[in-house]
C-alpha cells in the first residue's frame, strides 16, 4: 500500500497587503526573480516580507529593493538561526513591459510589489503601477470597506 503524502503547509503566495492601501493600482505584470538557493528556501517557506518594497528602474532593469528575506543560517550549533536580507534583488521581465513601466513612471506612477507566487517550479513576482494615495483616499477606504463589512453582516442576519 502507498503511502500518503502529507498536505504542505506551505503559501501558495506572499502579499502585500499594504499595498493595496497606500497606492491606487494600474496594470500589473508577473515577473521572474534572480535567487541564490537560500532566498528560494526563504520565499518557499513563506519567510519574506513585502511590506515597504519597492521597484527601482536602474539602467533599463527592474531591481526588486526593500524586500526583506529571513535566511536560515546553516552553523553548527545554532538551531533555527536567521538573519535578515534585504539587499536588491533583480527582476526578469521582457524588454515591451520595462518600457511600458519605464514610460508610465516618468509620468509620476510607482511600481509596487502586490504578491509573490511560489507554486509551481519558478518563484514570480506580481507587479504593479500605482499611484500614491493621500489622506483623506485612505479614510474613504476604510469607510467603505466598514460599510461593506456591515452591510455583509446585516444580508447575513436576515
Amino acid at each position: 500500500m502507498a503511502q500518503k503524502k502529507k498536505p504542505s503547509t506551505q503559501p501558495k503566495a506572499v502579499v502585500n497587503r499594504r499595498a493595496k492601501f497606500d497606492y491606487a493600482l494600474d496594470d500589473e505584470i508577473v515577473a521572474g526573480l534572480v535567487l541564490t538557493g537560500q532566498e528560494v528556501r526563504a520565499a518557499r517557506d513563506g519567510h519574506i516580507q513585502l511590506k515597504g518594497s519597492f521597484v527601482s528602474l536602474k539602467n533599463d532593469e527592474l531591481w526588486l529593493n526593500n524586500a526583506s528575506f529571513s535566511l536560515k543560517l546553516n552553523e553548527r550549533g545554532k538551531v533555527g538561526a536567521r538573519t535578515i536580507d534585504t539587499s536588491p534583488r533583480k527582476l526578469l521581465a521582457s524588454r515591451k513591459q520595462i518600457d511600458s513601466f519605464k514610460a508610465r513612471k516618468q509620468q509620476g506612477m510607482t511600481i509596487v510589489p502586490i504578491k509573490l507566487l511560489t507554486t509551481g517550479r519558478f518563484i514570480k513576482l506580481v507587479i504593479a503601477l500605482g499611484k500614491g494615495k493621500k489622506t483623506y483616499d485612505k479614510r474613504e477606504t476604510i469607510k467603505r470597506r466598514d460599510q461593506d463589512r456591515d452591510t455583509k453582516r446585516s444580508l447575513k442576519n436576515i
